[in-house]
């Protein structure tokens, strides 16, 4: 009976600590040390029943550096709460017309386990962030300037779109294919918000045609219904410049 209790209490701790997208933090700061190869000791708690007392046991368990969050640096100072890499528009003059200019751990090390994070994406006129997703947060936009045709895509194959303009926010969904295009004749912008410190982004054409290493063309053959030419035509445009 004390094992079956046990068991449920770390199966609830588990199950309630995924619900978060980062994990909560357990002091004031962290200033992420971006530099550091020091591997990071994570610990939980196994509280173990008995018929007279409860024993709380901890485990730790040795993880490679960055896994979950960097290591604490001793020496903190404002700078490591600043950014201003927001405050001009971005270059634009990409392949798909838009460019992304995140505010996250790797440019704001105070932001380690807070759990949060900022991008402004700017777009040229017909610009457009190509389908991805974001596996670790939630996002938000605010439209800055211009307005954007947006939408995601549920898990059921369900799109749900919308057109949106300067002060107007759209919601999407942790995890959910999503994108944004530039419907208007001037440029666009929108400053985008995230419930994780390092929400991570996958470009659904680039993680296919460009991985390393390659994708099997047998695989995107059968799961495009097209021919190898095609794939290898899709390939060659991802393919870094020479």
């Amino acid at each position: 009976m004390a094992y079956i209790a046990a068991i449920s209490v770390l199966a609830f701790a588990v199950i309630a600590t995924s619900c978060a997208a980062d994990t909560d933090l357990l002091q004031d700061i962290c200033v992420a040390d971006l530099a550091s190869g020091i591997s990071n000791f994570n610990s939980f708690y196994i509280i173990y029943f008995t018929s007279t007392l409860v024993l709380t046991l901890p485990w730790l368990i040795l993880v490679g550096t960055k896994v979950n969050g960097f290591v604490c640096k001793t020496n903190v100072s404002a700078t490591d709460f600043f950014f201003d890499g927001l405050a001009k528009p971005g270059l634009t003059n990409t392949t798909s017309g838009a460019v992304v200019t995140g505010a996250n751990v790797q440019k704001i090390p105070g932001l380690n386990t807070l759990g949060v994070s900022l991008a402004r994406i700017d777009y040229a006129p017909g610009g457009l962030n190509p389908p991805h997703t974001h596996p670790r947060a939630t996002e938000v936009v605010f439209v800055l300037e211009g307005q954007l045709d947006v939408g995601f895509i549920t898990t059921g194959n369900v799109l749900i779109s919308k057109s949106i303009k300067k002060g107007e926010i759209f919601v999407f969904p942790k995890g959910l294919v999503h994108f944004q295009k530039n419907n208007g004749k001037e440029a666009a912008a929108v400053i985008a918000a995230f419930n994780s410190q390092l929400p991570g982004t996958q470009s659904l054409a680039a993680t296919l045609f460009a991985a390393t290493p390659s994708v099997p063309d047998n695989v995107l053959t059968k799961a495009f219904q097209v021919g190898t030419k095609e794939i290898e035509k899709i390939k060659s445009r991802f393919a870094p410049k020479k």
